[in-house]
This record gives C-alpha cells, sequence and structure tokens, in this order.
C-alpha cells in the first residue's frame, strides 16, 4: 500500500556542479535545477554535509546516543565513499526529508527531464521508507 509509505528523491551531479550545488541549497548555480526546486519548496542537502553533521553532533552530544555514529564517521572517512557522498543530494520539500507519493512523482518527473549526463544532473533516484525495500542499519 503506496499510501503508508513516504518518499525521498536523491540526486547524484557531476564532479563540477557537486561544489556548487554544495554551498547553494537552492541550486541558483544551476536554473534549470533551481527553477524545478522553486516550484516545488524543495532544496538540496549533501549528503556528505549531513553525514559530516550527524558525526559532528554525536561527538558533541555523546556517541553512545547515536546507533549510526562509527558506520557514519567510516564512511565520510573513506575516500572512495567521501567522493561518492559528495556527489550525493537529498531532496528536502518545504523542509521534509520524507514526503508524499504524489509531490515525490511530481518531482521525479521535473528531475528525470533534467538528467542527461552532460555535466549536470546524473542521476535521479526514488527510495521508499518501507523497510522490505531498504537496508537496514548496520548492527554495531
Amino acid at each position: 500500500m503506496d499510501d503508508a509509505w513516504q518518499f525521498q528523491l536523491r540526486l547524484t551531479v557531476s564532479e563540477a556542479l557537486a561544489p556548487e550545488l554544495r554551498g547553494d541549497p537552492s541550486a541558483r548555480a544551476y536554473a534549470p535545477l533551481h527553477d524545478v526546486l522553486q516550484r516545488h519548496g524543495a532544496s538540496l542537502v549533501c549528503q556528505y554535509d549531513a553525514f559530516a553533521g550527524y558525526v559532528s553532533e554525536a561527538e558533541e552530544q555523546g556517541v553512545e546516543h547515536y546507533p549510526l555514529y562509527q558506520w557514519t564517521k567510516d564512511t565520510i572517512e573513506n575516500p572512495e565513499k567521501q567522493a561518492k557522498y559528495l556527489k550525493s543530494f537529498t531532496v528536502y520539500v518545504n523542509g521534509d526529508e520524507v514526503y508524499g507519493k504524489d509531490v515525490a512523482d511530481a518531482l521525479e518527473r521535473e528531475l528525470q527531464a533534467l538528467a542527461s549526463g552532460n555535466g549536470g544532473i546524473e542521476r535521479v533516484a526514488k527510495f521508499d521508507t518501507n523497510p522490505a525495500n531498504n537496508p537496514q542499519p548496520p548492527q554495531r
């Protein structure tokens, strides 16, 4: 039952575009993307930056309260994974990291139209909150 689940979109962008978007969640540096995001009340968060923020918060608040601390820290310290997540962006809609199917589908259609691999958006992926469709957190 799709209505029970929320959705999230993620973009993989080119190495050239990624640094511009990291400092500009509204994507003004890439006008076609900026226009789509603006129409949907959306913004971008670099996955590497989100992971680094989680690690920093855990270290300030006490890592024992953050079950994914070690996995996340290991991820951002691994050069290959760091390169991957620096190019990966989560799409937030009205400040929310997950949202309804209708919103996700409409936004996905517009973002897919921009995905071409020509120096901008390389890939658009949609995920749902159904645990059966997602890897579970590591046990440690």
